[in-house]
């Protein structure tokens, strides 16, 4: 024990001098500053007293027999002294910091507490004693502070305190366990060679056969053993971490479940993303990578048993947590994930990196290794999506949503082949005289015999890199369809762009292509854009703009005003309309038509058109026209239309 101890003693001495120093003069606290000092000096003082008693343990005592109580007691009366000067500054101190002194403090104790919980493991009592002092008095101050935010982290405290305290209990157990068995074992085998002494009293010739007999089965079995073990560690272990790979970890789950199920017990999966690791490896190398990796897997062993953590590909590990139901895993993911946003040093790099955690419980959740690290997979994934660096836990919903999509997502990648997309066309009128003006080409989708809506599958396009190549089909479509239709050959067709489309180097060569291919006049092709676009690379947007105008193809600004406004845009920009959201037409019931005379103000200090959506009444046209706007379209003049009821509609309309 004593040994173990003093082993470990150097490298904790440095960091809780290291820690104490960046806390004393890493913050600028006068008031406290002399205080501050009284404590740093006697954390020197315990420090180099420990150093000496090491360093005359390691020189006059290790290797000799010598009485263990004596350097045991010294041992444990400095880590007790060290410890006691640690609470007290914390506790003394406490009301005397600010929030991000607090914040650091608190990070910088429970990483003592951490690193004590193995290196003092060998005494229960000591690494006991030591992690309450270390953790409990300023989990209790922060409980009972005033500031709600600090109570959260008071009672993370205290679970962390309860999580180190069982951890160290089973850390002493293994180690007392471990030096038994060791002396069970040198008994067995001094009373092994007892026997082969009688039996070469007994019978010398047939003693030198037996041990040359042995010697050969005993370097057979060593090699067959090391055999065994590198096999085994080949295929369970990650060559760079150590840590069980996938078919390591998933064989290993299924063992811990049937002992679960036994007890009637819960489990809990924990599966660790990490955020912002790609970019250390393009900007730092993969070298540097492989040792953050290294140096992540040894912080997320400090969480869990041995072999209930796996390195899963990449930058994902997986964590099994037996006996812990949802609330206890979602303490250890958040302590895992602070320990994981503590600055990374490698070759003179400071690196800072986060985690995106998802949870699965047994047996709320499922009873497999497979669909308990699924599901605990798929909630990461949906959390990364929605807020990176943050715990989720699984639930049905999210599971059956995630399905949907996917479905969604495959069936999308094949709607041009097998024909599922059409394009339908809203006609947009001339507020002045009544006359078609143009129609808007309108997207829809049918999937399974079900129409999906636009604003659920053109974000999945866009997510899933198909925009472009559908953006493509629908300005083709469109463009043959006005080329060919046999009604008002001065009726233009408008498209929507989307934000991805317009910012792609081959849009302008798509467009060439479109027009030509359906011989369509430029002069009748009118592409909307959101205002959205206007928060992206302005000098990318002026080019893509200036080359649609210079082939005479008109621009609309859709849902102006619902998004992100730019009059210098407006102004440096060459647009040609400027569409009102129907959101502000449907204003006018309510007697609100500020935005829109705004809006009407702006186009006309321009020179742009306007076009007013969301048209359901004849109130909104005639008002929207006495106004001044130029264009009207909503459903009080037609919904939507494929082109053949179209060219019906536009003879009766013009009728």
């Amino acid at each position: 024990m004593i040994s173990l101890l003093h082993g470990n003693i150097v490298t904790g001495l440095v960091m809780t001098v290291l820690a104490m120093g960046c806390l004393v003069f890493g913050f600028d606290n006068p008031e406290i500053y002399y205080l501050k000092l009284n404590f740093w000096f006697a954390l020197l003082v315990i420090v180099v007293i420990r150093l000496a008693d090491t360093l005359y343990w390691r020189f006059s005592l290790q290797g000799t027999e010598y009485d263990p109580e004596i350097p045991l007691l010294r041992f444990a009366a400095g880590a007790v002294a060290n410890i006691v000067v640690w609470s007290a500054y914390v506790s003394v101190l406490y009301y005397h910091m600010g929030t991000m002194e607090i914040m650091t403090t608190l990070v910088v104790i429970s990483a003592m507490a951490g690193g004590a919980a193995t290196i003092l493991a060998p005494s229960r009592l000591l690494v006991s004693l030591y992690c309450t002092l270390l953790i409990l008095p300023v989990s209790i101050l922060a409980l009972t502070d005033m500031r709600s935010e600090f109570n959260i982290i008071g009672f993370l405290g205290i679970a962390y305190w309860l999580l180190l305290f069982s951890i160290s209990l089973k850390s002493s157990a293994f180690f007392t366990q471990a030096i038994e068995i060791k002396k069970v074992n040198e008994s067995l085998i001094g009373q092994l060679k007892m026997e082969r002494n009688e039996v070469a009293r007994a019978n010398e010739a047939l003693r030198i056969t037996n041990e040359k007999l042995d010697e050969s089965n005993s370097t057979l079995e060593e090699q067959v053993l090391k055999r065994t073990d590198d096999i085994h560690r080949l295929s369970h272990r990650d060559p760079l971490t150590e840590l069980l790979n996938r078919a390591g970890f998933t064989r290993h789950l299924e063992s811990i479940l049937k002992t679960t199920r036994k007890l009637e017990n819960s489990l809990a999966v924990l599966f660790v993303d990490l955020d912002g690791f790609k970019q250390v490896n393009d900007s730092l190398g993969h070298q540097v990578g492989d040792k953050v990796l290294i140096e992540v897997a040894a912080r997320l062993k400090r969480f869990c048993e041995t072999d209930h953590l796996a390195r899963w590909g990449g930058d994902e590990f997986v964590m099994a947590l037996p006996y812990a139901n949802r609330d206890t895993a979602v303490a250890v993911a958040q302590a895992a994930r602070s320990g994981i946003t503590i600055p990374i040093f490698v070759e003179e790099n400071q690196i800072i990196l986060d985690a995106t955690i998802g949870i699965a419980t047994f047996p709320e959740h499922g009873d497999s290794a497979s669909i308990l690290i699924q599901e605990a997979d798929v909630t990461m994934y949906e959390q990364k999506r929605i807020q990176p660096g943050t715990v989720g836990v699984f639930n049905a919903q999210l599971y059956d949503a995630l399905k949907e999509e996917q479905a969604l997502r495959e069936g999308l990648r094949y709607a041009i082949s097998r024909r599922e997309l059409s394009v339908v066309y809203q006609p947009i009128i001339n507020g002045g005289d009544n006359s078609v003006w143009a129609a808007e080409a309108l997207l829809r989708w049918t999937f399974n015999d079900e129409p999906i809506r636009p604003d659920i599958f053109i974000p999945i396009a866009e997510k899933i890199g198909l925009i472009h190549e559908i953006g493509d089909w629908v300005l083709n479509r469109a463009c043959i369809d006005a080329a060919q239709w046999s009604f008002g050959k001065e009726v233009a067709v408008s498209v929507n762009v989307s934000v991805i489309q317009l910012m792609d180097d081959n849009f302008i060569g798509a467009l060439d292509r479109a027009l030509k291919s359906a011989g369509l006049a430029p002069e009748k092709l009118h592409l909307e854009i959101t205002e959205s676009v206007f928060a992206d690379n302005r000098e990318k947007v002026q080019m893509q703009v200036n080359s649609i105008k210079s082939r005479n193809v008109q621009i609309s600004i859709d849902d102006f005003g619902t998004g992100f406004s730019s009059l210098s845009q407006l102004q440096t920009l060459d647009f040609d309309h400027i569409k009102i959201d129907r959101a502000f037409v449907q204003n006018l019931e309510e007697g609100s038509d500020t935005i829109i005379r705004a809006t009407l103000l702006i186009a006309k200090e321009f020179g742009y058109k306007t076009i007013g959506e969301g048209i359901e009444t004849l109130d909104h046209a005639e008002r929207l026209t006495r106004m001044g706007v130029d264009f009207l379209q909503g459903y009080y003049y037609a919904r939507p239309l494929p082109v053949r009821e179209l060219a019906t509609w536009f003879e009766q309309h013009q009728q």
